[in-house]
């Protein structure tokens, strides 16, 4: 019979998954390598949040799906560390993890690609005859999206293995798959015109009006979707991030970028070209933003089981974040 050592170990919830969740963005990455695990990252303002709780963050930047399974189900290493999968199983001996939030799947449609490639076409067009992505972008993802499905499934049967190998039953921990959020707004909500250069230098929101319509409203939202259909069949929590930034996207009217108030600032990194470090930044939460994330997951880490989407109270910091009826 197992035994569940962690029953007398520190209360701990986890991180799984990508640079969404990973912390990319956030700066402060101490000596997490190249993983990017920020000391803002979401799992960690979330356990500030959460008396006596650890936050444990084993997300990292550029995970895909098959980089949360254990190795021994055909999970790979990333950055020179273990599959996600065999560092879960060493927290869950370690602590008594109360909580799994899993955020994987972007980096398998391609859509970070999809976008710089997006931004390519702006610069290399004009108004009078823009070249527009949403097309051939749209295409690419719904294209990748079973697969994707297909993958984080998996990754969440591995958690419950994993969980259950530990000595765990169903009802000590939750598992929550956290969506994203569009690092930009409508077209119509950039605040800078679609001429000239300003959406680049000024912005570093380099997109047409009619491709920014596509990665908020349409991209990123079915990626989402996909996401709840398979939380929803693991038996698995789901939170809604796709209103959490509000307010504060890049370039969005009434946000000021680089502001020191979080009321007023974007939460969302600019996109950046030619400095490898700020290139991978880009478009990610910035700490603003991560503490608004992190906020989210400990609300929902304090009410009932069930599914949950997070929204922005618009004039004020992450700390008055709130969760909504989910849609």
């Amino acid at each position: 019979m197992l035994i569940k050592v962690a029953a007398l170990a520190t209360a701990a919830i986890v991180a799984m998954g990508d640079s969404f969740i990973s912390g990319e963005g956030g700066g402060d990455y101490g000596d997490s390598g190249s993983c990017h695990r920020s000391a803002t990252a979401p799992i960690r303002a979330a356990a500030a949040r959460i008396p006596g709780a650890a936050g444990i963050d084993l997300a990292c930047s550029g995970a895909r799906t098959v980089n949360l399974r254990r190795a021994a189900d055909g999970g790979e290493r990333l950055r020179g560390e273990l599959p996600q999968g065999d560092l879960l199983a060493g927290a869950a001996r370690q602590h008594d993890v109360r909580l799994v939030v899993v955020t994987a799947g972007a980096n398998d449609v391609g859509f970070g690609a999809v976008v710089a490639r997006c931004a390519l076409d702006w610069a290399r067009s004009d108004e009078a005859d823009p070249r527009y992505c949403r097309a051939r972008a749209q295409a690419r993802v719904a294209a990748a999206l079973p697969a994707m499905r297909r993958g984080l499934a998996r990754d969440l049967r591995g958690v419950r293995a994993t969980m259950a190998a530990a000595g765990y039953r169903r009802d000590d921990y939750r598992l929550l798959v956290m969506g994203y959020a569009s690092p930009f707004p409508a077209g119509a909500r950039i605040r800078y015109p679609e001429s000239g250069w300003s959406r680049l230098r000024g912005g570093g929101c380099p997109l047409w009006n009619h491709d920014a319509d596509w990665a908020s409203r349409r991209a990123t939202p079915e990626i989402d979707a996909a996401m709840r259909r398979v939380a929803s069949a693991a038996g698995a929590e789901f939170l809604d991030l796709r209103h959490a930034l509000d307010g504060h996207l890049l370039c969005e009217r009434g946000a000021v970028q680089g502001a020191a108030d979080p009321a007023v600032a974007e939460w969302v990194r600019p996109l950046g070209f030619g400095l490898s470090g700020r290139t991978r930044e880009s478009l990610h939460p910035n700490a603003f933003g991560q503490r608004a994330i992190g906020a989210c997951i400990a609300l929902q880490y304090r009410r009932p089981p069930g599914d949950g989407a997070c929204a922005d109270t618009p004039g004020a910091g992450p700390e008055a974040m709130r969760l909504e009826r989910s849609r």
